[in-house]
């Protein structure tokens, strides 16, 4: 059993600020093995997350790496580091319970609808990521990501027996219904546990990044945590007996007919 503390934030421009949040919230988790926070962890998306990019080794990831090792917590959090063309790469660290860096994942697939532009800030990445943490092998998805099944299916085979989904999710049309079904979606189609979380709206920031909503799935779609729209820190648990009871029941993953394609 691994417990699982889906940290739900406000996310603010000043990445100092968002570490001191960082640091209450695992405050709020002890006893949890795996901490998961937001997209977008060291500052909100908008023009200035060039200047406030940093490298995987810079003061923001070090903090997390601190606070990590400080409480005893594996942490995933969505940082951005410099591209090297101007833009910058929006990643996902992930740091074991000592605080070293366990990997890393740059978003591959960019935001470039509802009107928003993510790739012109953003360069995408070209590679999943599966990161062994707090005794799970876990695939790292990146909030337009999970529109994509094919990324999720391809952690699968990868070995992945848990997804943590981080998001900086846009309010919008439908937007919010979209978020439900699509991570509910890639728990059933893969049979695999799903942490999905999202930043907490922050009324002051006013660019409709961040509704709440974060949840833990398990492998049968079922949400065993919601929540909510407003901050909130919850300790769930995953059991991977369950994933395997799941399998036995509904083996969709070896009834793939693999190399089939259509005329």
């Amino acid at each position: 059993m691994t417990r699982i503390a889906l940290c739900q934030i406000p996310i603010d421009h000043d990445p100092k600020t968002n570490l001191e949040t960082v640091r209450d919230a695992l405050a709020q988790a002890e006893g949890a093995d795996l901490a998961v926070f937001p997209e977008a962890t060291l500052t909100r998306f908008g023009r200035g997350v060039a200047e406030a990019a940093e490298p995987l080794d810079g003061p923001f990831v070090t903090g997390l790496a601190d606070a990590a090792r400080e409480h005893g917590i594996a942490v995933i959090a969505g940082v951005f580091e410099p591209a090297g063309d101007g833009r910058v790469h929006n990643t996902a660290v992930a740091l074991d319970e000592t605080g070293r860096l366990a990997g890393a994942y740059r978003k591959i697939h960019l935001f470039d609808s509802f009107g928003a532009r993510e790739s012109e800030l953003v360069a995408p990445g070209d590679a999943p990521a599966v990161v062994e943490l707090a005794g799970l092998r876990i695939g790292l998805i990146t909030c337009y990501d999970i529109r994509f099944p094919e990324l999720a299916r391809e952690l699968v085979d990868r070995g992945a027996d848990a997804f943590a989904v981080i998001a900086a999710w846009g309010s919008g049309p439908m937007k919010e219904d979209h978020w439900v079904t699509l991570v509910r979606a890639r728990a059933i189609e893969n049979t695999t546990w799903t942490i999905a979380v999202g930043q907490a709206p922050n009324p002051a920031a006013r660019d409709g990044f961040g509704v709440g909503r974060s949840m833990l799935i398990d492998p049968m779609g079922a949400v065993r945590q919601d929540l909510g729209p407003g901050p909130a820190v919850q300790v769930g648990e995953i059991d991977p007996r369950l994933t395997e009871s799941v399998r036995r029941t509904l083996p969709s993953l070896e009834h793939r007919r693999l190399g089939i394609t259509s005329s």
